[in-house]
């Protein structure tokens, strides 16, 4: 008997191997430098420049590789312009959110100095008295960065299901890991695992159901089997909509949507950021793939429910946004809003869909990284004076043009760029992407999409009434301060200036997706 090893172009695993094996070397970091003092720096340097040299690496491929793409490690993974465009924006996301890991306030960052403590023990408080630092959040981040980086590249339903383990495992952790509010945290790990590992099985469960019917594990495979004339069997539907179901949790959809509010509400602010703008854009690259490569020939009879998902998303993140009197919980349920948003787009099935949503993922990124940033600075100061826990609540936000100007004029930009006001990113972002589905003939649901954008523009015009022309109540002008701290500003200068600069000038970006929307099976 021989064992033929398999081929396997390496160079095009090079994005994520960097990322991975700069997660691996810092856990040797966290196990062999025993000071924090010298462990954070370090783990920070590291962090940050893996994850921009995973994205230069990526850009160089998309440069160097001619030809449309092609497959490698077998059937496994495909390496094209598709995969690349969102590693590269995965990977700036995530260099920008480990400079959020690393802010600190008052010395502390927003980790637990002890995560296997109670929350309010001798143990926790003596961990912070002797300056703990839970650095293992960073090579942490960077696990579950290159799981969301293959998730763009996968092309078989087996595969998807380990890198979605790869990719969710890190994230129920750190989001369990806040220096404050430490119950609130540990309730939202839990529920964000509990439903994470429920989604996870009926993600496993339709590929095998799946698998039973195709005899196929690779998506082209499962599409050629469906060509054959099979596409009316029950065992291929029940399986495609339990394996698009189990993505769509991870994109925050309605009806998959309940641990959004709460994982973002008790996450540290920084992973929250992290998580909504990864995340999603992670989630919107595998479904892109597998609709569009393994299921586009039933594409009719995945139309009602994707229709129904989309209007429901849409539908129910704008209204109970509406109702939000935590500006975290507000931002969950936008971003409720904005998964349906993207899958009006998938619905269309067409190649402008797959050019419009990594323009459209970007500015959702951008803005959604730069408003958890201005979210960590607007802080609680406590009876004696210190600084705190963020102010979420929607009226310590009163006043905030006042006290720092140019910060609520950022979040001011993020908000309309969320809300697809001319001349920001989200404006130029929401219209490709409806613009797709109106190729397709989906125009009712664009029509419910730009109802649901002006209803979702009165939550978002609250807090700039409030930001701007609500005055500060007397009895609470020292209950709230305003941090400086230049790692969160500058994700917040970046973020600002993206949105801007692909509101004004987005032919660059737009023409760099579409000469990447090309599938490869």
């Amino acid at each position: 008997m021989t064992y033929t090893s398999p081929d396997i172009d390496w160079i095009g695993f090079l994005p994520v191997m960097i990322v991975l094996g700069a997660a691996v070397v810092g856990v040797l970091i966290e196990a062999f430098v025993r000071r924090p003092t010298v462990r954070h720096p370090i783990q920070v340097t590291l962090g940050i420049g893996a994850a921009l040299a995973s994205a230069s690496a990526a850009a160089w491929l998309m440069v160097d590789r001619d030809g449309a793409g092609s497959r490698i490690a077998g059937t496994l993974f495909v390496l094209d312009r598709f995969s690349l465009v969102w590693q590269v924006m995965i990977a700036v996301f995530a260099a920008l959110g480990i400079v959020l890991f690393a802010s600190r306030n008052n010395g502390q960052d927003a980790f637990t100095p002890l995560g296997s403590a109670a929350p309010g023990s001798a143990e926790e408080s003596l961990a912070e008295r002797r300056g703990f630092a839970q650095t293992e959040v960073f090579p942490l981040a960077l696990f579950a960065t290159g799981g969301m980086m293959l998730f763009s590249m996968v092309n078989d339903t087996i595969v998807l299901f380990v890198v979605l383990e790869v990719l969710s495992l890190p994230l129920y952790i750190l989001v369990a890991l806040a220096r404050r509010r430490r119950l609130l945290s540990h309730e939202a790990a839990l529920k964000y695992f509990l439903l994470g590992a429920f989604s996870s099985a009926v993600y496993l469960f339709g590929a095998a159901l799946m698998y039973g019917f195709s005899q196929a594990t690779h998506y082209d495979g499962i599409s050629v089997v469906i060509a054959g004339g099979f596409g009316e069997e029950p065992l291929l539907f029940l399986g495609v909509i339990m394996m698009i179901a189990g993505l769509l949790f991870k994109l925050g959809a309605v009806p998959f949507h309940a641990w959004s509010p709460d994982a973002y509400q008790g996450a540290p602010t920084p992973v929250a950021g992290f998580m909504a703008a990864a995340t999603k854009a992670a989630a919107a690259a595998a479904l892109l793939r597998l609709l569009y490569v393994g299921f586009y020939r039933i594409e009719w009879e995945l139309a009602p429910m994707l229709w129904t998902v989309a209007i429901a998303s849409m539908v129910v993140g704008t209204v109970v946004a509406m109702a939000q009197s935590d500006i975290k919980r507000m931002l969950a349920f936008s971003s409720v809003a904005h998964a349906g948003f993207i899958v009006v787009a998938l619905t269309s099935f067409e190649a402008s869909a797959v050019a419009a949503l990594p323009f459209y993922m970007a500015a959702y990124g951008l803005a959604t990284l730069g408003a958890f940033a201005v979210v960590g600075l607007v802080r609680e100061r406590t009876p004696a004076g210190a600084i705190d826990a963020e102010a979420t609540r929607l009226g310590q936000w009163a006043g905030l043009g006042k006290r720092s100007p140019l910060l609520a004029a950022a979040m001011a930009l993020f908000l309309l760029s969320f809300a697809g006001i001319p001349l920001t990113a989200g404006f130029v972002g929401k219209f490709v992407a409806f613009k797709a589905a109106i190729e397709a003939g989906a125009w009712p649901l664009v029509l419910v999409a730009v109802l649901a954008s002006g209803a979702a523009a009165f939550f978002y015009v609250r807090l700039l009434v409030l930001m701007f022309l609500t005055p500060v109540p007397e009895d609470l002008e020292d209950t709230v301060a305003v941090q400086r701290d230049a790692g969160p500003l500058t994700v917040i200068g970046i973020a600002a200036l993206g949105t801007v600069v692909l509101g004004v000038v987005p032919a660059w970006a737009l023409d760099i997706a579409a000469d990447a929307a090309v599938l490869v099976p």
